[in-house]
């Protein structure tokens, strides 16, 4: 050192050298390993993730990625090179299009305030382990074997945890996480998080980041000195929420082996313009089985599948095989309510919007009523449980902005579920559960309701929003509240009536236990339409229970509301049955007589 450059504290030297061996671009591999310590890798139930810091020799990793299962997704995390290994099988290796973020655990601190409607609590119950696969497969994620979670997952290990709602028992949330220094014999003393899913339907906010926070602490609490992550570099969401909590990008890589649970990542983007949900899932589907997808109209959701001589236009779940006759039906409330009650299907009350006398007479006999334009869908222009006839003329007027003929129908009480009928055989069900918010007691209900819109629009692509209306005003009034009130903290309050997801409802499935009249009665109905695919939908007591009225038939049903039933699947069965492999075509034939 010169005598005349100042001195520096060893201190800070230290600290940049160690930032620099620990943010260095290549993870170090050390020589001096024990036999125990390479070519290190942990099956985590959706895949392996393999250390690649742990492997001396390219050939042995690309050796391991080689035997990947069809059904699983391996990782090879800390990827020294990544050029050289991918060059080294460039037919079978990506490099995958995603950050790593670590936290530097020595210097994070837990939140203040816990937040509340949910725990988050390690995996406990087989229960647990259904409803995690449940979420994957929502988000597009590996499901894991129910059975690992019990005879093949060490607990010191790998860390499960589920954010469960305190009020309904839902499992709304769940993250993953590794312990390195177990999972490597020391070899790597950090730790990492994955398979971080939070439900599109969770009530809650803040579920995810208290997942990550809570997994932080688990691996603080072992002494591990950071935690990393790897995050799709679009997903803005997420890594706004890791910036919020201290994590910083590193320079660290990963690689996969190209198969079709990988394909959206290394095809690289489609050529034509972003189709909404309802479309893109069908079109993946056919994709996925070789069926050519031409897109028409991307705003409109229109397409064209061809296979096998055979070419079918759609819009979203609407198909050439619905006949114009049918759509017709379905679009006018009316008359699908007299043609479906003529089939034995039960229906409420109904009369055609007219003169105050008869809008009051109406009344008196059912007390509430609903009032919907005779036309439309998604929601728009309905109002329910109306109890005035002032209130009612009120909202005819607004429903005629819609269609001309307006309906009032007597207000059957109850729960909303859609059955999504395909071929003529219910594929699933679901309850539709209107727009609600939970107040923190610090922000308006107006508030509460922009920030579950932005939500909601979030977890639906754009589709699902609360328009603030006279009906969501009906709604607040009814329940002795106004926009600028604010909402008690844990006090959770509708906001509509209508449980339409285009307005903010959530949907959730009960395939398994509806009761068998209720899917009758689906059946009944569409086959009295005369329409191969549609969304049927009964007010009913309880989906376990028989007792229900029919309200309406939508022509286009939306499929991407429906996971983890297949049915895209069915769908594109239905218009392409050849596409199904033979095996399979055998074992629906046989379920079906």
């Amino acid at each position: 050192m010169a005598e005349n450059e100042p001195s520096r504290p060893k201190g800070a030297f230290d600290h940049r050298l160690k930032r620099m061996r620990q943010h260095g671009l290549k993870p170090e591999y050390r020589l001096d390993e024990t036999e125990a310590q390479k070519n290190r890798f942990i099956d985590c139930g959706w895949g392996r993730l393999v250390f690649a810091n742990t492997y001396g020799e390219t050939e042995k990793l690309v050796e391991v990625l080689r035997n990947e299962r069809p059904d699983r997704r391996d990782i090879a995390f800390y990827v020294r090179d990544p050029h050289v290994l991918v060059g080294s099988a460039p037919q079978e290796l990506f490099l995958d299009p995603s950050h790593t973020f670590r936290l530097d655990l020595a210097t994070y601190r837990p939140a203040r305030n816990r937040r509340k409607g949910f725990t988050v609590r390690r995996l406990s119950s087989r229960s647990d382990a259904e409803a995690i696969n449940e979420l994957y497969l929502t988000r597009g994620m590996v499901p894991v074997p129910p059975e690992f979670f019990w005879s093949q997952l060490d607990p010191r290990t790998i860390t499960v945890l589920v954010a469960e709602e305190d009020e309904t028992g839902v499992i709304v949330g769940t993250a993953m996480g590794v312990d390195h220094s177990r999972a490597t014999n020391d070899a790597d003393l950090g730790s990492s998080l994955w398979c971080l899913a939070v439900s599109p339907q969770a009530r809650f906010p803040g579920i995810g980041e208290a997942l990550v926070r809570r997994m932080a602490e688990v691996f603080k609490g072992k002494g591990a000195p950071h935690m990393d992550l790897s995050v799709l570099h679009d997903n803005e969401l997420a890594i706004g929420l890791y910036d919020k909590l201290g994590f910083e990008r590193v320079p660290y890589f990963t690689i996969k082996r190209k198969n079709t649970i990988n394909e959206a990542l290394f095809a690289g983007p489609a050529v034509e313009d972003k189709l909404n949900p309802y479309a893109t899932i069908v079109v993946n589907e056919a994709r996925r089985r070789g069926i050519q997808a031409e897109i028409i109209d991307a705003e409109g959701g229109f397409f064209r599948l061809s296979y096998g001589g055979r070419s079918v236009a759609c819009r979203e779940s609407l198909s050439e095989f619905t006949s114009a006759v049918a759509m017709s039906i379905c679009d006018d409330k009316a008359t699908t309510r007299r043609i479906v009650q003529r089939a034995g299907v039960n229906v409420p009350d109904q009369i055609l919007a007219g003169s105050a006398d008869e809008i009051a007479a109406f009344l008196d006999q059912h007390g509430s009523v609903v009032v919907k334009p005779a036309r439309g869908e998604q929601g728009k222009g309905i109002a329910i449980g109306l109890t005035t006839t002032e209130d009612v003329m009120a909202a005819v007027e607004v429903a005629r902005t819609y269609s001309n003929d307006v309906l009032v129908e007597e207000f059957v009480t109850g729960q909303d579920l859609r059955l999504v009928v395909i071929d003529y055989k219910v594929v699933a069900t679901a309850l539709r559960k209107p727009a609600e918010v939970t107040g923190n007691g610090k922000a308006t209900i107006g508030e509460l309701i922009e920030i579950q819109s932005r939500r909601r629009s979030a977890a639906t692509g754009g589709e699902s929003r609360i328009e603030v209306d006279d009906e969501v005003l009906r709604c607040l009034t009814a329940n002795g509240f106004q926009l600028e009130d604010i909402l008690p903290e844990g006090k959770t309050l509708p906001v509509r009536r209508t449980a339409n997801l285009h307005t903010g409802g959530t949907i959730h499935d009960v395939t398994g236990e509806t009761h068998h009249t209720l899917i009758e009665a689906a059946i009944k109905a569409a086959r009295a339409i005369e329409i191969p695919v549609t969304g049927i939908d009964l007010m009913v007591k309880d989906p376990r229970q028989p007792e229900y009225r029919f309200i309406e038939a939508n022509e286009r049903p939306g499929l991407a509301n429906h996971e983890p039933q297949p049915t895209a699947e069915r769908f594109v069965d239905f218009l392409f049955p050849l596409s199904v492999p033979q095996p399979v075509r055998t074992t629906l034939n046989r379920a079906g007589t």
